[in-house]
């Protein structure tokens, strides 16, 4: 999966979302707080391949991708928007291919801008990235070649604060930057970062109103935080080679960036440190039982402003949750399987 797959409603329920070897499948709470659904297809008895990507606009809804298979082995990615968690999703709608028709070329990547407007970022079959969006009356633009060398699957895309929409790509020995200059114009490529990056591990997040930070673990274990026009800060050891998850949160009346990551002992490790201060330090900190072999792990924050973790196996749809207790610090309830 690629993107925020626990996201938390306009209506205040919690959803979650994953990839089955055919279809997509959804679970929401019934209420904020309260009990789960059981997990449903989402969109139709559409056959997917096992790949997604979710993104979130302003408004809560949920912009769902994945690629459906065609004749001889090619492939079309599909488009569904979920309004609510707990009520049905669209039918899966076509977006076409990056090069017009062929097999899968990546997982997708997906952010939405302020007007609400999904765009996907999928890494073509030349090795560069291409883009579609939706139009804000319907249907989707063309595809449009954002350029690229090089690049890997694992694309980072997220909406900053301003509204405006961006993209991060590792390549071998580094990372490219793609940033909208406007509302509704393309994002154009910005600086280049030379770094040993892992494939797979880029995480961003909007971190303040101009700025967003790209988390990731370079190829001697470290995970730093990188904002485009600084030099990246080494932050601490990664807890194992996975990708990280982030959420803006508040601990004892400071801004702070709370970490998550699945550990090398399959457990759920924690560290949070001062929003845009890497030189405060940061701490890993295990949680919970240990996770099944396929268990991803993701934050969101809930109706009442408490943050969330979660663990979901896709193999066997075991969900864990656990939420920050009312009280000073990183305190978490125990976890809880739903």
């Amino acid at each position: 999966m690629n993107g925020d797959w626990l996201i938390c409603g306009r209506d205040g329920r919690l959803g979650v979302y994953h990839p089955t070897s055919d279809a997509v499948v959804c679970r929401a709470e019934r209420l904020p707080g309260g009990g789960w659904t059981d997990p449903r297809r989402v969109g139709g008895e559409q056959t997917l391949h096992p790949v997604l990507g979710v993104g979130q606009g302003a408004d809560g809804y949920a912009h769902l991708v994945a690629w459906r298979p065609a004749a001889h082995g090619a492939a079309e990615l599909m488009h569904s928007t979920h309004f609510r968690a707990h009520l049905a999703a669209l039918d899966w709608v076509p977006i076409g291919h990056p090069n017009k028709q062929g097999p899968r070329t990546g997982t997708p990547a997906v952010a939405v801008d302020a007007q609400g407007r999904a765009h996907v970022f999928v890494r073509n079959g030349g090795g560069g990235v291409s883009m579609a969006v939706q139009k804000e009356q319907g249907g989707w633009g063309p595809w449009k070649d954002l350029k690229g060398s090089g690049v890997q699957d694992g694309l980072a895309a997220i909406t900053g604060e301003s509204g405006l929409v961006e993209l991060y790509a590792a390549v071998p020995g580094g990372i490219l930057h793609w940033r909208q200059e406007k509302p509704g114009g393309d994002p154009v490529r910005t600086e280049a970062l030379e770094t040993p990056v892992r494939p797979g591990t880029l995480y961003a997040l909007a971190t303040s109103p101009e700025r967003t930070t790209l988390f990731y673990t370079d190829d001697s274990g470290t995970l730093s935080a990188w904002r485009p026009g600084d030099p990246p800060a080494a932050l601490l050891p990664a807890a194992s080679s996975g990708p990280v998850t982030a959420v803006r949160c508040t601990l004892d009346g400071h801004g702070c960036t709370l970490l998550a990551q699945r550990t090398a002992n399959d457990r759920v490790a924690f560290a949070a440190y001062p929003t845009e201060l890497e030189s405060a330090g940061a701490w890993w900190a295990e949680s919970g039982p240990r996770l099944a072999e396929d268990a991803v792990v993701s934050l969101a924050t809930d109706e009442y402003g408490r943050t969330v973790a979660a663990a979901l196996s896709p193999s066997t749809g075991r969900l864990l949750l656990t939420r920050r207790k009312d009280e000073p610090g990183l305190a978490l309830e125990a976890w809880r399987e739903v």
